[in-house]
């Protein structure tokens, strides 16, 4: 099994930067696609960026430009720098990893983290 890690969610007021990070709690074995999910009261979860272990990105119309997917493969680990943050922004958002390996073969969730945009 695996565990994610989520940190790095606040308070912000519009305009503002916030980072997040999502760390894997297995190293051993490759996550072949990370990404980064939200869920904002009354609304379903939304993608909101991904990256494959290739380095491909793929990004929602309304982050793009403001928000930059990265990842250290290395250590599993997946960040997401939001800047322009905008009040529409606020939202619990939740990490996701992929693991084809048998061993950790698997759709993984973190536990989510509070992201809020106010001034």
């Amino acid at each position: 099994q695996v565990q994610l890690v989520e940190s790095g969610g606040g308070l912000v007021q519009p305009g503002g930067s916030l980072r997040l990070s999502c760390a894997a709690s297995r190293r051993d074995f490759r996550a072949y696609y990370m990404g980064w999910y939200r869920q904002a009261p009354g609304n379903q979860r939304e993608l909101v960026a991904t990256i494959s272990s290739g380095g491909g990105t793929n990004y929602a119309d309304s982050v793009k430009g403001r928000f930059t997917i990265s990842a250290d493969n290395a250590k599993n680990t997946v960040y997401l720098q939001m800047n322009s943050l905008k009040p529409e922004d606020t939202a619990v958002y939740y990490c996701n990893a992929k693991f084809t390996a048998k061993p950790v073969m698997g759709d993984y969730w973190g536990q989510g983290t509070q992201v809020t945009v106010s001034s």
